[in-house]
């Protein structure tokens, strides 16, 4: 009872790959950002998602402002991104100099809304890009959000970075946009200490956002720089590790599931709901979220602080990127005079999914929510 139980920490494997990786970097010398490890790392992360091209990077929000750069948006802009996300979905797309149109969420999946994405088209035109999530690693409504995409001729970019293993009619999330961003932060499915990998459709675009990550030098034999670059690229060393996490990956998608599931069960007749999935999608349930009843006696901020006090760590959902200060005078559109994502952060509590949780871990969770109640 006195150990703390973590929301998401970093999880090595027990056959110590990654220590492997590392110390083979070390002997070669291989420290900066090329080497084995990172092609390697790229080539496995290609083979487990079945298509693409990848390049590694030193974060998601790397990859996210890549991917708005190869799609072409430029200062002026529009980009359309969902609402109900962390703030790394949008920031990139300031960093171009585009003004974000924050789309709502669904009830279904707590990710974009295909209506209100229809409707922002309607009412502020052609953006230059669209920015679908895999909120918590559950799986978006793709099939109707990459319709509408190619019905209008523009760029979808997945944000992938909490889905890695999830998919969708089989297909794993983060190929269906024209590029993905995955992550690999500490308290993601796995981990590479901090960084990202952007996927491409074409070994052309790759290559350029190789090159944009590298500072954007020309071949040439001296220092050559046609267009901006940026010192993106992941260190041999990071993705050591991550080639390390690569062959535990399956593994720790089946423990989120299995914690996942536990919670469904334990919670059961209580005045609160899981996060829902799509019968066609399979969630990495990289984090499992309880959303209160309406009504509910007790509020999220109850919760957690309750949770806190017996060494349980908790987190509140994302809170809408269109009731953030920094982002107050963006356009918002919705289907609903009562925002579907506003409602979800105001009643959602994100509850302990660490991979080295054990069933007695979990139990301890739920026993201490039934106690509220």
């Amino acid at each position: 009872m006195d150990k703390r139980l973590l929301l998401a920490s970093p999880h090595m494997s027990d056959e110590g790959y990654e220590l492997k990786y590392i110390h083979d970097a070390f002997q070669k010398n291989w420290i900066a950002p090329l080497g084995e490890n990172v092609n390697e790392f790229e080539k496995a992360m290609s083979e487990f998602m079945g298509e693409g091209y990848p390049v590694a990077l030193s974060a998601g929000t790397a990859a996210l402002h890549l991917s708005m750069i190869l799609a072409g948006v430029k200062s002026g802009d529009t980009v359309f991104c969902q609402s109900l996300t962390f703030s790394a979905s949008a920031n990139p797309v300031t960093y171009c100099g585009a003004k974000p149109v924050f789309i709502d969420s669904e009830r279904e999946t707590w990710n974009m809304d295909p209506a209100a994405l229809r409707r922002a088209f309607a009412l502020h035109g052609t953006p230059k890009a669209v920015v679908v999530v895999h909120l918590y690693g559950n799986p978006a409504k793709l099939d109707e959000i990459t319709a509408i995409c190619r019905e209008h001729g523009v760029p979808l970019i997945e944000d992938a970075a909490e889905a890695l293993g999830s998919t969708y009619n089989g297909q794993k999330c983060g190929t269906f946009g024209d590029f993905g961003a995955l992550s690999f932060n500490g308290n993601k499915i796995i981990t590479t200490s901090g960084g990202g990998m952007l996927l491409c459709r074409t070994e052309d675009e790759a290559k350029h956002a190789l090159k944009l990550s590298t500072q954007a030098r020309e071949n040439a034999p001296w220092y050559q720089h046609e267009e901006i670059g940026y010192n993106y690229r992941m260190s041999n060393i990071c993705a050591g590790i991550g080639r390390g996490q690569m062959k535990v990956l399956p593994l720790r998608v089946e423990q989120k599931r299995a914690i996942f599931a536990r919670y469904c069960e334990n919670l059961k007749g209580l005045p609160l709901t899981m996060q829902p999935e799509l019968p066609c999608a399979e969630s990495n349930r990289w984090l499992s979220v309880a959303l209160l009843d309406k009504g509910c006696n007790v509020t999220p901020g109850e919760m957690l602080t309750k949770l806190n006090e017996v060494g349980i760590e908790g987190r509140y959902l994302w809170k809408p990127m269109h009731l953030q200060p920094v982002f107050a005078n963006c356009p918002f559109v919705s289907v609903s005079d009562a925002p579907v994502g506003d409602d979800l952060f105001a009643r959602g509590v994100c509850l302990p999914s660490d991979t080295k949780m054990s069933t007695d871990d979990v139990d301890r969770v739920c026993d201490t929510i039934r106690g509220m109640f």
